[in-house]
């Protein structure tokens, strides 16, 4: 009997503490899908999910990041067209300036107020409850 499981991802919202609002990077994708997307990738067999987190921050936007919480996991096996896979998310906080790297075509810096509507995944839905702690304290409700 073979199975099938999701793969393992890690997602990194990285507030830059240094700066006005405390701005978030999100890069452009490279790869497909294409659009805008939180700084992640997937979780090396045998890797830590912090260890992935941190690594994926320097590979995608060339900063190194200090975790601050683990945000929230997210599971809808559609949130991926390419395959099923659960995302955790991280808040991480770094200093300096972030540059295109690895899967990243270009990368921006973003207030809250000016999020590109063209994200890829699930990464509206994802910010959408970060803003929501951030600013409200409301933790994401279970998707059920």
């Amino acid at each position: 009997m073979a199975y099938r499981n999701p793969t393992p991802t890690v997602d990194i919202i990285i507030e830059l503490s240094d700066r006005p609002h405390r701005p978030i990077v999100l890069i452009e994708r490279q790869n497909e899908p294409f659009g805008w997307a939180i700084p992640g990738g997937f979780v090396d067999y045998g890797e830590l999910l912090e260890v992935a987190a941190i690594r994926e921050a320097k590979e995608e936007v060339s900063l190194d990041v200090k975790l601050v919480e683990q945000f929230c996991v997210y599971s809808d096996p559609r949130r991926d067209p390419r395959q099923h896979t659960i995302s955790i998310v991280f808040i991480a906080i770094a200093t300096g300036e972030p540059k295109a790297a690895d899967d990243a075509k270009s990368l921006q810096i973003f207030q809250p107020w000016e999020i590109p509507e063209n994200l890829c995944f699930d990464h509206g839905r994802i910010l959408q409850d970060y803003w929501s702690y951030r600013h409200h304290g409301i933790r994401p409700r279970l998707g059920l």
